[in-house]
């Protein structure tokens, strides 16, 4: 089991997270831009509590703040949102996996990016995501913020 002392020693960087992502546990990131894995330590309140397995809704969230990762920096800030998010689930992951993400542009055009990644725990993927977002002007974001 990965905890976050062990993360920290090889490297890896807890990712910023906001409110609703940190449901999930917590997220970590490793490797330079345009390279890099993305980390969760599968929290228990992210357990489908029914079948005993991190529940699904979890592992799109960590695919979305992984991908959201990378287009980050393939655009140089975080000003971007999710436009659309396909998953195909493999497999399955217990609470205290250490899941991981490789996300990787497939095309990037002046207002969107393209990207996907496989979802890998316990050395098996376990998922598969693509997904396109949409890049936010600055004035749009503040707008956004402003209600």
């Amino acid at each position: 089991m990965m905890d976050a002392e062990t993360l920290e020693a090889e490297g890896w960087e807890r990712l910023p997270t906001h409110a609703f992502s940190l449901v999930i546990g917590s997220t970590w990131i490793t490797g330079e831009p345009g390279n890099r894995t993305v980390g969760l330590i599968a929290d228990p309140v992210a357990v489908n509590e029914n079948i005993g397995i991190v529940h699904g809704g979890a592992l799109m969230t960590f695919a979305d703040v992984a991908l959201g990762a990378g287009v980050a920096d393939v655009i140089g800030h975080a000003n971007c949102a999710t436009a659309q998010l396909q998953f195909q689930f493999a497999s399955a992951a217990r609470a205290g996996s250490f899941i991981t993400c490789n996300p990787e542009v497939v095309r990037k055009t002046s207002q969107l990016v393209f990207i996907r990644g496989l979802i890998e725990a316990d050395s098996r993927t376990i998922g598969a995501a693509d997904a396109i977002f949409k890049i936010l002007e600055q004035e749009k974001m503040e707008k956004l913020r402003s209600g």
